[in-house]
């Protein structure tokens, strides 16, 4: 049977305080490399639970074989002429077989689909030059918003300058 290593059920989070901005790269690759860790953690344990049950499936199927050979051995001995309850049986095993079947195509789509999967997936670099771009950008949208406000109040205050000019010069 598959063990999980020790302390593998539960997740810890570390919160680091950055020196720097929250709006920096630093805090973005920080964040990721976080997230990347949770994210590992949980494919791990969907993968220890994957391992334990296709355990406990290969006992299962074990068992059947030699369930199987039982019946194979039964019939045999009997000359192979059936009765109402070897069609009963007959239909249980047609389920059976193709439940198993429907079984083994997902397990074989699920092992040539991660080989396909892995070459379609952009390489961890590249997802953080994106990101890196996506918040650098977010960064500048938001500094030109704070500019373009502080724009805005100069220009009122100016105009509210001007008027007080021409106040004082009418008096």
């Amino acid at each position: 049977m598959a063990c999980r290593p020790s302390g593998s059920g539960s997740y810890t989070m570390v919160i680091i305080p950055l020196k720097t901005s929250f709006h920096s790269l630093d805090a973005l690759r920080f964040y990721l490399w976080v997230k990347r860790l949770k994210d590992l953690e949980k494919e791990k344990d969907a993968l220890w639970s994957g391992l334990e049950i296709l355990e406990k499936a290969h006992v299962w199927y074990l068992q059947q074989l030699e369930e199987n050979r039982a019946r194979q051995d039964s019939i045999d001995r009997n000359s192979g002429f059936g009765s109402c309850q070897e069609g009963a049986a007959e239909a249980r095993a047609c389920l059976l077989r193709s439940r198993i079947q429907r079984v083994n195509g997902s397990l074989g789509s699920l092992m040539s689909e991660t080989n396909v999967m892995s070459s379609s997936i952009p390489s961890l670099p590249e997802a953080v030059a994106d990101s890196d771009l996506r918040w650098h950008n977010s960064v500048l949208t938001e500094k030109v918003s704070d500019k373009n406000r502080q724009i805005s109040l100069l220009e009122l205050e100016k105009d509210v300058l001007l008027e007080q000019l021409d106040d004082l010069q009418a008096c």
